[in-house]
């Protein structure tokens, strides 16, 4: 499988010791920067240019996953989601991390650099690249609503109608 990095100064010593380990494990890694330590640098640029790479390959029919770092993960989670296509999830235990592909068949997971000791930021980037997508109807139709928005702006049949609840503020006595 190939897996596509990005990180930002925060991250820095977290994407070297996953790259490393993961190379030592098979995968075949991009890394997409930066190359040193910056403590100025911007993470956006890094995390687009690793979701489209994900993208590009599962285009091509290859096994591609995705990993953005930063301090929280948060801002790099974020980045990843504006790639078309792309459904990037941020994961701070191993749970969130296989629930990530289990049912919304997230292609990136983000991990916050600065949350976790780096042995167990690599499990939870472990138990994200090993886990499968289930397949379940529900999921998939939850995916094909979120995409069908992201290219429509709607979700046929769903948004219309739906009217929010207001809850006015209690009032003193």
């Amino acid at each position: 499988m190939r897996v596509h990095i990005a990180t930002d100064h925060a991250g820095l010593e977290l994407s070297q010791y996953l790259v490393e380990q993961l190379t030592a494990a098979g995968y075949d890694l991009v890394d997409h920067g930066p190359d040193h330590y910056d403590a100025l640098d911007d993470y956006p640029a890094f995390c687009i240019a690793a979701a489209l790479g994900v993208r590009e390959d599962r285009q091509r029919g290859l096994d591609s996953l995705g990993i953005v770092l930063g301090g929280s993960g948060n801002g790099e989670q974020i980045a990843a989601n504006k790639v078309t296509g792309i459904r990037a999830a941020l994961a701070w235990n191993l749970d969130t991390a296989r629930l990530a592909r289990q049912h919304n068949d997230a292609q990136v997971v983000a991990v916050g650099g600065r949350q976790h000791p780096k042995e167990e930021a690599l499990e939870i980037v472990q138990a994200f690249l090993a886990e499968p997508f289930s397949g379940d109807e529900r999921h998939v139709r939850r995916i094909g609503q979120v995409a069908e928005y992201e290219s429509t702006g709607t979700v046929a049949g769903r948004l219309e109608g739906l009217r929010p609840r207001e809850f006015p503020a209690a009032r003193e006595a």
